[in-house]
């Protein structure tokens, strides 16, 4: 066990630590790294931090990050109200947004269907997803879920929930490899997928 000379080192590594992919060595050299920075820089640091946790809001209504009550995308009178792109998590709708392919608006799930887990269908914002459907008229919904089990069973769960609406449900292609998740496809193979998107009971027979 790596014995440190300052208490204070030793918590700032303890804490970078628990942040994912970052290990007690790469989290004992940012420590290293950011005392050897200015005082005021790491104040700067940390206040960005601080202020992101203390002030983020998630929009009113498709669920994304924003600094405001309505995120910048819902904001845009430009993007395609009509077309709805269904998501797990907001760093989906970055790698989404990445690919400059897809021009219409996003909901945030906050997560996909997995009993093993212990997340159902009440623990997503999918009521919240039915509602908006009907409220703004919706043409086209976009179930971009990943390929996983869990992202079949949801997106299988929503198009049965959407059965009795007139709006198209569709499903990226699977350009986006068996098992893999949205926000770590390449840029070029997502957008692929989002462009030559199938229905979705036609993806049934895939």
């Amino acid at each position: 066990m790596t014995t440190y000379p300052s208490r204070l080192v030793e918590r700032a590594v303890e804490q970078l630590s628990s942040l994912p992919g970052i290990g007690r060595k790469s989290a004992l050299r940012l420590t290293l790294h950011l005392l050897g920075r200015s005082e005021a820089e790491v104040h700067l640091f940390a206040d960005a931090l601080t202020e992101m946790r203390d002030h983020i809001v998630y929009c009113r209504h498709c669920y994304n990050i924003s600094d405001t009550e309505v995120c910048a995308i819902c904001a845009n009178p430009s993007r395609d109200s009509r077309t709805l792109c269904v998501v797990r998590h907001v760093g989906d709708v970055l790698a989404i947004e990445n690919t400059a392919q897809y021009r219409g608006r996003y909901h945030v799930l906050g997560g996909v269907i997995s009993p093993i887990d212990g997340v159902g269908p009440e623990d997503l914002r999918i009521a919240e997803l039915v509602e908006r459907i009907e409220r703004e008229e919706v043409e086209e919904v976009i179930l971009a879920l990943g390929t996983t089990m869990e992202g079949d069973t949801t997106n299988f769960f929503i198009h049965r929930q959407l059965e009795a609406l007139p709006v198209r449900v569709s499903v990226i292609a699977r350009g986006v490899a068996i098992g893999d998740e949205i926000e770590y496809a390449d840029e070029v193979t997502l957008g692929r997928s989002i462009l030559n998107r199938l229905d979705f009971e036609q993806s049934l027979r895939f």
